[in-house]
This record gives structure tokens, sequence and C-alpha cells, in this order.
């Protein structure tokens, strides 16, 4: 893969059915999409992430896929997608689709197939047991409604089936192992499904689970040997094949040939002690210390692969419930700031809040309130729709932000980003692949980023008190400053809720 293409890259995530609807129904659609893919590229985005976008009967927000080679017809046709491909690369974004190779929807064509009694090619699509009797230990099942006799692992809903990739220790004889015929169908299913995507002018694929597929897998061997195999035999045909993982453990999703892993919300990474918790780090309440101690040990073990710190995505809190006002922007001066690639979840450039007090729809529940429509002006559902009723009610709050609203607006948020974003790209020290090296956690942030002679140092303050901190280093000129935050000789100067990139000679 050419790593030169994404070197620069900002990713931004769109939940589409929230982002645009162009056809007044109520949903946001693809070619909602691609109208504001101007506003993107304006933001300095230079990829996007869509969420599912497939035939699905959406009782998990398409993450229960029945099709995954059709666009599902709330979203538009399969040309459509097509179109936002080449609309979306005549701006210079490239375009991940998410791919679910975990489960399927349960009216998925071949798990219908492979509820059948008599043996066909699907029988072993999917992981059963070989009783209706003996439920699977460790994982939900669904049973008790197909003639074939047995129970079907699931890996979440129990309306999701678990594709079969094999057992790493089989303790039954139901259990299959690794490259038995129904696993090795299964994977060749999964790149014949990639392939088809990107014959279509896809760039690549958010990877949903992409660390749960083969199961009783101590270690995640077996899953990373398997990935190392699809990605062998995809970039075969298509070299630059991006793929990003949602694992959260970097050493071993870049190890299985992922392009960038996702530091998340679960998982090892203490993402939350940063953005999401009683006294988030970017409100001046807490300390970042055990981030960057499991942060540096994930560089050490995958030193030039690409750890990605997202905003947030659909599966979280907003950003802005926990985080507010000005601290907003030094959260962004981070996420900006660091390796990797960051991602923007659709939104949180203009501080939209988590919604409270929804109805879960389409398997969302605690996670609704961060999908609801984008906000783009003050009119009808503030710009998301003509419709009368909305796939999920907007944010009716007087105070409730816009990107209309905020346009030009010299202090605003997006436009804060946006400054930010053009920062990132103009110096190769705060791209993707330059080093990092650690200096503070506690209380005040600093690292020094480098790479191609350049060398700068952050230095971020989200506390009430002021701090003045004496560096090994001598220091240059300010690249960028918030908040009245400056540089004198080895001497770093710090408002409350301030931050600086300043060059280091």
């Amino acid at each position: 893969m050419d790593r030169s293409r994404i070197e620069n890259a900002v990713f931004y995530q769109i939940y589409p059915q929230s982002f645009y609807d162009s056809n007044g129904d109520g949903i946001g659609d693809l070619n909602g999409i691609t109208e504001k893919l101007d506003y993107i590229a304006d933001l300095g985005c230079t990829g996007i992430w869509i969420n599912p976008c497939f035939e699905s009967p959406f009782y998990d927000a398409g993450y229960d896929v029945a099709d995954y080679r059709k666009v599902a017809p709330r979203y538009g046709t399969n040309e459509d997608l097509e179109n936002l491909f080449r609309e979306a690369h005549k701006r210079g974004i490239l375009v991940l689709l998410d791919l679910v190779p975990g489960h399927t929807s349960y009216q998925h064509p071949w798990f219908r197939e492979s509820s059948k009694a008599e043996k066909n090619e699907y029988t072993d699509r999917y992981a059963w047991t070989d009783s209706v009797w003996n439920s699977p230990e460790g994982y939900g099942c669904i049973r008790g409604f197909s003639e074939r006799d047995g129970a079907c692992v699931t890996n979440f809903f129990t309306h999701q089936p678990a594709l079969n990739y094999g057992f790493a220790e089989r303790k039954e004889n139901w259990q299959q192992g690794t490259e038995d015929p129904g696993p090795v169908a299964t994977r060749n299913e999964i790149i014949d499904i990639m392939r088809f995507w990107l014959g279509k002018g896809c760039d690549g694929f958010r990877v949903d689970m992409a660390g749960s597929l083969v199961k009783n897998d101590p270690g995640q061997r077996e899953t990373i040997k398997l990935w190392q195999k699809i990605h062998g035999e995809i970039r075969k045909e298509y070299p630059d094949c991006l793929t990003v993982s949602e694992w959260g453990e970097p050493d071993k999703a870049l190890k299985a040939g992922f392009s960038m892993d996702f530091l998340l919300h679960f998982g090892p990474s203490h993402y939350n002690d940063l953005f999401r918790c009683e006294h988030p780090y970017f409100m001046g309440e807490g300390d970042a210390k055990a981030f960057v101690e499991r942060y540096q040990e994930s560089r050490e073990k995958e030193k030039d692969g690409l750890i990605c710190i997202p905003s947030g995505n659909h599966d979280m809190d907003r950003l802005a419930r926990h985080i507010h006002g000005e601290n907003l922007k030094l959260a962004f001066a981070f996420l900006l700031s660091m390796p990797g690639i960051p991602y923007i979840y659709y939104g949180d450039e203009i501080g939209m809040r988590h919604v409270e007090g929804l109805a879960s729809k389409e398997g969302g529940y605690g996670r609704t309130g961060a999908r609801t429509p984008m906000q783009w002006n003050k009119e009808k559902n503030k710009g998301f729709s003509a419709a009368d009723k909305t796939y999920l009610p907007v944010d009716t709050g007087a105070d409730a932000p816009d990107v209309a609203g905020l346009e030009g607006i010299e202090n605003s948020l997006p436009e804060e980003v946006r400054r930010l974003i053009r920062v990132r790209k103009a110096h190769p020290a705060l791209r993707a692949g330059g080093e990092i090296e650690w200096i503070r956690e506690d209380g005040v942030l600093m690292y020094l980023r480098r790479a191609e002679g350049e060398k700068i140092l952050i230095a971020i303050n989200p506390g009430k008190e002021a701090a003045e901190i004496e560096t090994d280093v001598e220091l240059g000129e300010a690249v960028y400053a918030f908040g009245g935050a400056g540089a004198v000789g080895r001497t770093v100067k710090l408002p409350p809720v301030s931050f600086v990139l300043v060059s280091v000679k």
C-alpha cells in the first residue's frame, strides 16, 4: 500500500441516515452525501467513512446486512453510490465503506439456506451447534425457529447470526477449524465482496468488530492470520486498498495487515480518560497518564502503524456531552496534532450535542442521542430534511449549533477545526507518520512531533490555572496558538484553557 496517499489525510465519518436528506422522505441518503461533498472538502477532510448503506431490515442500523452487494433502497441505488465515489474523487476525497464480516441479518439469503435441514453450500456458512439443546458456551445464540437441528452462534444482538471462520481451539465436535471448507468459503466470500466494491470505485473499508471473527481464539492469533490472508489476496489486485479496523489493539490489528486501527471507548487504550468519563482530561479535571502509557506501548510494538484517534462515532456519546465551550477546541488541537489519521464524527466539528431522552431507534439504545440529524441551518429540521417527520428528531434547542450560523465566525469551533487541519497539512512533523515524544501528561499535556528535519512542540492546558513550563529545548516561532498561549526562549506560557504549537530550533 502506498502510504503517501494518506500521510496528510483527515477522515470524516458519516452516519448516512442522519446526514442529509435529498429527496424529502425524512431519511438521509447517498445523493445527500454527494451534495455535501464540497462542505467536507472545505472543512479540509480528504476522506469519508460511511456507515453501512446496504440492504438490511435495519434492526441494528444496517449492521445487520441482508445483501452485501446492494445499496438499501432508502439510501438510493448502486449507481448513486458509484456516482458518490466519482464525485468524491474529483474533490480529492477517498471513500471507505463499512464492512461487516462477522455476522449478517437473519434475513440474509445465506442464513435462510443455512437454516434448512438438507445440506447445501451454505450449511457451514454460519457457526451452528449440533443440537438445538446445545447452546454455545460463552456466546449468544439463535435457535428453535428452523427445521435445522442446532443453535446458531450470534455476535451481538440475537438477530445477527455469526458467520463461520472456524474455532482456534476446538472444544466440541461441531466446532470447525479455520481451514475447514465452511470457514474457507466464508473467507473467500468476504474477499469477493471487497473486490466487488473496490471494482466500483470504493477506496477501502472500515471493518466492524474486526478482531472477533475466529472464535475461541486466545491472543487472537488465528484472527490475525485470517486477516493477513484476506489482505494478501485483495492487495494482489488492489494494492492501495485501505482498511481501518474496529479492533482497538493496534499491535494486533496492524500486524494483521490493516492500514489503520482505532483507539476506542472499549479495550485497553484509556481513550475515555480524555474525552468521556466523569472527569475527562480535556475539561481540566483528570490526567492523561494512563492514556499516554498505553499509547507508548502500542507505538513501540507497531512503530510505523497508523493509530487513529476519532472525535467520536455512532457508538459513543457525543463529544460535546462531556467537553464544553472552548475546551472543545483543545480536544481538536490534540486530535489534529497526533500521529496517525484523525477521524471527525459528523457534527462534532460544530459542537453538536448528545440529544437526551430519545427512544431507541434501530438498535441505538443509549447511543441514539449521538445519531441525530446533522444541523445545517435554522430552517425546517435544521436544514436536514423537508419532511414532516425525520429519521430521528433534530436538536430543537434554541442554542443548537448549525453550519450556516457558524460559517465565517472567526472564533467558532468549525473555523478553529479548519485552521488546525490547514496547519497539520502544512507541517510534515504534524502529519500521520511523524514521530512523537511525550514530555508531560499530568495537568499540562506536552509532546514533541518530528519529521523531515522539522520539530514542533505541542502544549495543551485544559485547566483553570495558568501554567508556565521550562522545557529542555530552544523554542522558535509559534506555529499556531489559542487562548493567549505562547513561548519565549525555553519557556512555554499557557493561560487557562489554551494551547500552542511551537517550532523547536
